[in-house]
């Protein structure tokens, strides 16, 4: 889908991690309850089927009980170690949802010297959804939870 800055928010970093670790980082339910959102909030609940049409839910809790749970999602594109994409429009098997925040790709696409450019895109159907996104804090926010990933994978990270 091609980036339409009045709807949509980008992350683009350089990273000393490998797309492998990044992938794993990003598949593994286990590691992605560690880092998905920004301390002091956390993954409280994660679901994860890797295949187009299969769950992509998680339940997120902040420091005071405060909860944020949006429908479950469902992949639309699994490519390992290169692409993810996913939504909340449709739910697992593709049903569709009520309601939908975003959908999001991320590309971990290799650079010399094992480290990867790291993209992260929020595709949103609204310019009053992006603002809200944008408010909540998308680049502070997702920014936050890479660095947090990249700490987890520590020095392995380059070793894929």
């Amino acid at each position: 889908m091609p980036f339409d800055p009045a709807l949509d928010l980008k992350l683009v970093r350089d990273v000393e991690a490998s797309p492998e670790a990044l992938w794993r980082g990003w598949t593994d339910v286990d590691l992605l309850k560690q880092w998905f959102c920004p301390k002091p909030w956390r993954v409280i609940h994660a679901e994860l089927d890797l295949r187009p049409g299969g769950i992509f839910h998680s339940v997120m809790q902040g420091p005071n009980g405060e909860r944020h749970e949006g429908p479950p999602g469902c992949y639309l594109e699994v490519v390992p170690h290169s692409r993810l994409s996913w939504t909340d429009a449709l739910g697992p098997g593709f049903r569709p949802n009520a309601q939908s925040f975003m959908s999001a790709t991320i590309g971990f696409d290799p650079l010399p010297g094992g480290s990867t450019r790291y993209t992260a895109v929020a595709y949103h159907a609204t310019a009053e959804t992006r603002q809200t996104h944008l408010e909540m804090g998308f680049e502070a926010g997702w920014n936050a939870a890479l660095d947090q990933l990249l700490e987890l994978l520590g020095p392995s990270a380059d070793k894929g």
